[in-house]
């Protein structure tokens, strides 16, 4: 920190964010330059640390690349970028072996073998896990690296608010010290946004509160080009219960043999996809809405029950764990279960090395958009991708920073005439009110009708929001806000673009997939513009 201003702080490289693709890049980048890691709450509390069920990489001698390659593919609707997939597919095996020498202890079927699960989409066993609990066991171990490395600073319960640009590059970002209330300067040679994904936005979710999707709505308003944020992939199991929160039933739990059935026992998957309950999320998500609301319940089942009980316990230790807390023991009962927003394809258009359009920017997880996922994500393939990315993030970092222009510094954040606000009811009633809106009218099954409400009503939020966030002091919960009504703009803007059903993105007035398949590329303008779709290859 500069001795002589205590509210601006200078670093090679900014890292805002600490799931996966945050930690794993500032291991990677820690001799190269001075590392700050951001993270607006603790190192504990990410999207990462919820993930059950693993990281998608072909391991076994039955699979192959280039299959994976093809299940991404086809799961991705025609709308992955062929060149990307490979590259991230092809790094998948490395970057295992980068976690297990940090110290993550992967299930092993025996001494010499990983224990690879099977999941929706996948031709073959191929997903590495660490039982039930892969995401919390590789953040636990992430964590533990950072904290032994006196190179990285790891500032918690600091929020950014917004980008610094000047003359067309990233120079940091203003970051809001949620312990000392106070704004402060964070200049740097390069900015990395890993942010996480947007879940909050919707009603139904099983992110943590966290994923407002800061970065994407910071880049945004850079003047970042935002890509595919129509794709918002709905989760089809998580589980129902008045106190679990944003709690999920990982989808290995279809892949070992659990079915799907209605009040009454019976299974309905067969009515809607030949594969059952190990079709895609998107069509599992889809059959379970269509039941739903033609039964008029609120939630169906998944069943596992007529495993063995200490299989069940052995495989899936979490999920069991919690719902006997809950008074449910799912080896001998169903688990009750409902979609939600779970994993955003969309966001910053970036390279697998993380490249944006702003000099000095970087996107890496799942705050970028590369085209690897095309219209839906291929189970366990969101932290292979953040560790992909991370790899080469790290390689680009070095150049940018050898090649790249020194630190500025750039004028300290204004309040001007905001005072502090008597009316916080205000902030959590348009929080409830968008995150509802975005519900009924923006979730699993869409239509223009419904667009077209949902863009009426996000642009009086917006207005009552920004009057709001200009006139007050800024906080960490209207912070959140301001960037989840962006959020939510940009998802209603460009699915109601989307003449198609394609992937997650389905509407009741465009059933069928266009010939021709394209991205949508937004930038903001007074609202946000549809620029030209960029055509895959």
């Amino acid at each position: 920190m500069d001795a002589n201003d205590p509210l601006e702080t200078r670093c090679d490289i900014l890292i805002i964010g600490s799931g996966i693709a945050g930690l794993s890049m500032a291991l990677k980048v820690a001799n190269i330059g001075k590392v700050i890691v951001l993270t607006k709450t603790s190192l504990k509390e990410c999207a990462t640390i919820l993930a059950q069920a693993g990281i998608s990489a072909a391991l076994s001698t039955d699979d192959s690349f280039e299959i994976h390659y093809q299940d991404t593919l086809n799961v991705g609707d025609g709308l992955c970028h062929p060149d990307v997939v490979k590259k991230i597919v092809s790094a998948g095996p490395a970057r295992i072996g980068e976690l297990v020498k940090w110290g993550v202890q992967f299930s092993k079927s025996d001494p010499d073998h990983y224990d690879l699960g099977l999941e929706a989409g996948h031709s073959h066993r191929r997903v590495v896990h660490s039982k039930d609990i892969t995401g919390a066991d590789i953040q636990e171990t992430l964590i533990n690296r950072i904290l032994e490395d006196s190179r990285i600073t790891v500032l918690e319960n600091h929020i950014a608010l917004n980008l610094k640009v000047r003359a067309g590059r990233c120079r940091g970002a203003y970051v809001l010290d949620k312990y000392k209330d106070i704004v402060k300067n964070f200049s740097a040679k390069v900015t990395v946004l890993a942010t996480g994904g947007l879940g909050k936005a919707f009603l139904y979710t099983s992110n943590p509160d966290i994923s407002s999707g800061d970065g994407i709505a910071m880049a945004y308003r850079a003047g970042a080009t935002i890509m595919n944020m129509e794709f918002i992939q709905f989760h089809p199991t998580l589980l129902y219960h008045p106190h679990a929160k944003s709690f999920l039933i990982s989808e290995a739990l279809r892949g070992e043999g659990a079915k799907l059935i209605d009040e009454e026992g019976t299974r309905f998957m067969k009515n809607y996809d030949s594969r059952m309950e190990l079709a895609p999320r998107d069509v599992v998500a889809r059959a379970i809405d269509s039941e739903l609301k033609r039964s008029g319940n609120d939630c169906l089942f998944l069943d596992i029950s007529f495993k063995d009980p200490e299989f069940i316990k052995g495989r899936f230790p979490g999920i069991h764990a919690k719902c006997l807390e809950l008074g449910m023991d799912i080896t001998k009962t169903p688990i009750p279960i409902v979609p939600a927003a779970h994993y955003a394809i969309g966001g910053v258009k970036a390279s697998v090395s993380g490249i944006t359009d702003i000099p000095g920017l970087l996107a890496i997880g799942e705050t970028a958009c590369t085209g690897f996922h095309g219209a839906n994500r291929l189970a366990s393939n969101s932290l292979l991708e953040s560790s992909v990315m991370a790899h080469f993030a790290a390689r680009e970092c070095r150049n940018l920073i050898e090649k790249g222009p020194p630190i500025c510094t750039f004028s300290p954040w204004h309040s001007g005439d905001a005072v502090d606000s008597d009316e916080s009811v205000v902030v959590s009633q348009n929080w409830m009110e968008l995150r509802l809106l975005m519900w009924n009218y923006v979730g699993v099954v869409r239509s223009d009708k419904r667009f077209r409400r949902a863009q009426q009503r996000i642009h009086l939020l917006q207005d009552e929001i920004n009057q709001y966030y200009w006139n007050f002091h800024i906080t960490s919960d209207l912070i959140e806000l301001r960037n989840l009504a962006e959020i939510a703009q940009m998802i209603i803007d460009a699915g109601f673009h989307r003449k198609e059903s394609r992937g997650v993105h389905y509407t009741i007035d465009y059933p069928k997939k266009r010939k021709t398949t394209k991205d949508t590329l937004l930038r903001k303008s007074v609202r946000s513009e549809i620029l030209d779709s960029s055509k895959c290859e």
